[in-house]
């Protein structure tokens, strides 16, 4: 298997671009990854596009085909990957597979979407198609009320109070706060969080992210690109794993509400490919969709014992300067969840901080860094680990 880089990363700023449409926010994304990459587009020989709305609420299927087009690269093999929320980070488990595999030589790994030009209502009912529909989704269930059944069975289990966590949240914001491309620049405290507008209990404001839309973009290559990109000073991350697992996507059918069977298990398959421990990792960008999302995932990544991963947030060491610092520039809570290109915004951030450019967001010292996307309400987890290089 080859070895796999990433060589440069473009994205736009998470926002609202109703005017737009999915494929003209690819394609920004992909043109700033080419420029930044400084590579002749012919040498890209596939672009792998992560979407998950885009034909329910744009009307528009080959996704990948148009962003291709709009990015100049009319001639590439090109790919929609569609795993829900998760979409983006399929979308990069395309890429790495084909570099690694030599099947390509160069390749564009893309996340897209668009969501408020559609109605709430619209938009809730296209989210909710990522559940399991005939008993969830179809029957009026949300990814609001589904993670309301996780936060609660939690709570309940281990006799914790909502305000444990309060500091996720917090965290996020003030992270999202000094990132440019992060939607939210708003910083709450604890009596902000605690009075947030009640959802569907215990679940409030500010445990959930806002609708977006956005558009982010990586380039992958093998080694020898790699070495001869970085002899021109350019900055390069390499790609220490990727793994993808499942777990029952209907919540009722798992052996428990309180574990992240896919995290734990994508995880650990994730820490055998890179040969590291969860000690050895610098930082984490979590799908923190909702804050029960954070604290599953910190106890199924192995940071904290079940039943105690809001401990880590009460103790603050999920902060940048924290013993592991977590969504680094805002998560999904703050930087924003335009669905299927959360998990290429995810990697750009990863890159970012391994090439010391991540400004006021900056995780002193980083080297190592995991990135987890989910599909569902952690229904499919896709791990991947960077190192600097």
């Amino acid at each position: 298997m080859d070895e796999v880089y990433i060589i440069a990363a473009g994205h736009i700023p998470v926002g609202k671009y109703p005017e737009s449409n999915p494929a003209k926010l690819g394609g920004e994304a992909v043109v700033n990854a080419l420029a930044n990459a400084d590579i002749a587009p012919e040498m890209i020989g596939a672009l792998y596009a992560g979407n998950m709305l885009s034909g329910i609420l744009s009307d528009q299927q080959l996704l990948a085909t148009l962003i291709a087009n709009n990015a100049g690269l009319t001639t590439c093999e090109a790919i929609t990957a569609e795993g829900a929320c998760g979409s983006g980070a399929a979308a990069m488990r395309l890429g790495v597979m084909a570099v690694a595999s030599g099947c390509h030589k160069a390749v564009v790994v893309c996340g897209a979407e668009q969501m408020t030009h559609k109605d709430h209502a619209a938009v809730t009912h296209g989210l909710a198609t990522g559940s399991h529909w005939p008993s969830e989704g179809g029957e009026g269930k949300t990814f609001i009320s589904l993670n309301a059944a996780l936060m609660q069975a939690y709570m309940s289990a281990y006799d914790i109070e909502h305000e444990a966590f309060a500091n996720f949240s917090i965290s996020a914001h003030a992270n999202g706060y000094n990132s440019p491309h992060a939607m939210l620049h708003k910083l709450i405290d604890k009596e902000t969080y605690i009075n947030g507008r009640e959802l569907t209990a215990p679940i409030t404001l500010f445990d959930a992210p806002p609708i977006c839309d956005g558009a982010a973009a990586l380039i992958l290559v093998n080694k020898d690109i790699a070495m001869a990109a970085r002899a021109t000073g350019q900055p390069i991350v390499k790609v220490l794993a990727s793994s993808a697992s499942t777990d029952k996507l209907a919540i009722k059918e798992r052996e428990s509400l309180l574990e992240l069977k896919a995290s734990r298990i994508g995880g650990q398959m994730a820490y055998q490919q890179a040969g590291i421990t969860p000690a050895d990792l610098d930082f984490l960008e979590l799908h923190d969709a909702y804050t029960i999302m954070n604290t599953l995932s910190l106890e199924a990544l192995g940071f904290a014992d079940r039943g105690h991963g809001t401990e880590l947030a009460v103790n603050e060491q999920i902060t940048l300067n924290g013993e592991i610092p977590i969504s680094t520039f805002g998560g999904l809570k703050s930087r924003g969840h335009p669905v299927g290109a959360t998990g290429v915004y995810q990697l750009v951030e990863c890159f970012l901080q391994l090439t010391d450019r991540a400004g006021e967001n900056q995780v002193k010292g980083a080297e190592v860094g995991l990135a987890q996307s989910f599909g569902g309400a952690a229904s499919s987890a896709f791990t991947h680990i960077l190192a600097a290089a």
